[in-house]
């Protein structure tokens, strides 16, 4: 005997709100897509060449179905490029919206897929700036989502994996690849191409995700998200910032074309311990004597502190220096230090304590 019409509308109405029941007894993730390679597309799976943000997030989402397993995932694009055209435009609009969508009580989390080039400034931009303790996961990919054994998709699941885990709350932001979790703190990209490039090469990694799980073994000490003194909600640029490199017979050269852009600051990739010429120090000096230009010593070696009165007499040049933290990553604390000050002193407070 054939259903009445009746009986089919009350079977729809039946299967709709078990759709609706199930959606919310998953907690709701937010995946925010800026571009990268996660999104890139070749015209073979084993091509090299490829073109970075070809893929939107409809496309990245669907070749994940699992991830309606974890959460009910809702995604926005926010910009389709590569991460080398990462911008602070971009950072402020993402500082903002991630900040939005946190303030909202059904969000448990939220991923941003972004590219792997500027992945470690744009993860310590959030760490810096997003006022909440829930969960906030960059996740990229190192091979494009047409390529071969795509690790694009693993990632992405295991991002939302984090970011539904009550475990990730009050962590920071974090980096999700490669079965690492890596935090914004100390994190650096080390090789070219390998999935396993990004690694926290001072601090050690955060943990890793296994079976679909976050497995933590270490917290980050330093000074993030709601316990950050940065709020940049209002603000439409940030203070320009500008970074040179020392190296045997570096001249004064990028210091002098620095100022003379109008850079607020100026942080030096020192060769050893945040050394530099004796004429590139000496410009340095005189832009911070003469024109209030804030600088910070880091370091272009990976490991290791950029630490103070070394070879250095920082108080005397009204110098900073970054401690544990790379040029990169230095750049975008002094960015938003000089929202708040241009004492050295208070800077270098900031370094030491983020």
């Amino acid at each position: 005997m054939k259903p009445d019409f009746r009986t089919i509308i009350l079977i729809l109405l039946a299967v709709l709100f078990a759709g609706q029941v199930y959606a919310q007894d998953r907690p709701t993730v937010y995946i925010l897509a800026t571009g990268g390679t996660i999104a890139g597309e070749s015209q073979t799976a084993v091509t090299a060449g490829y073109k970075a943000g070809a893929v939107g997030i409809d496309q990245l989402l669907a070749a994940v179905p699992q991830l309606s397993d974890l959460a009910d995932v809702r995604g926005e694009q926010v910009v389709n490029i590569g991460s080398q055209d990462m911008n602070d435009a971009v950072w402020l609009t993402l500082a903002a919206r991630v900040n939005e969508l946190l303030d909202e009580d059904e969000t448990a989390g939220i991923v941003i897929t972004h590219g792997t080039d500027t992945m470690e400034e744009t993860a310590y931009f959030l760490n810096l700036t997003v006022k909440s303790s829930k969960p906030v996961i960059l996740v990229g990919s190192m091979r494009p989502s047409t390529a071969i054994s795509a690790d694009g998709p693993r990632n992405i699941y295991n991002a939302v994996a984090c970011a539904v885990s009550p475990l990730s709350t009050g962590r920071g932001v974090m980096v999700v690849m490669n079965d690492r979790i890596l935090g914004a703190d100390d994190l650096a990209k080390t090789h070219t191409l390998d999935v396993g490039t990004f690694q926290d090469p001072n601090y050690g990694q955060l943990g890793i995700v296994y079976d679909g799980k976050p497995i933590y073994a270490r917290e980050s000490v330093k000074r993030h998200t709601v316990h950050s003194e940065f709020d940049v909600r209002g603000l439409d640029r940030l203070p320009r910032v500008e970074i040179v490199v020392s190296y045997s017979n570096a001249t004064p050269l990028f210091v002098d074309s620095a100022v003379e852009a109008g850079a607020r600051g100026i942080v030096v990739a020192g060769v050893g311990n945040g050394n530099m010429t004796t004429a590139m120090q000496d410009a340095l000096a005189a832009a911070h004597r003469e024109m209030g230009i804030a600088v910070v010593r880091s370091s272009r070696i990976m490991q290791g502190p950029t630490a103070q009165w070394d070879e250095v007499d920082d108080d005397a040049l009204g110098f900073a220096a970054s401690w544990y933290i790379n040029p990169y990553r230095s750049r975008v604390l002094l960015m938003l230090a000089l929202t708040r000050t241009t004492d050295y002193r208070e800077i270098q407070r900031m370094f030491q304590e983020y």
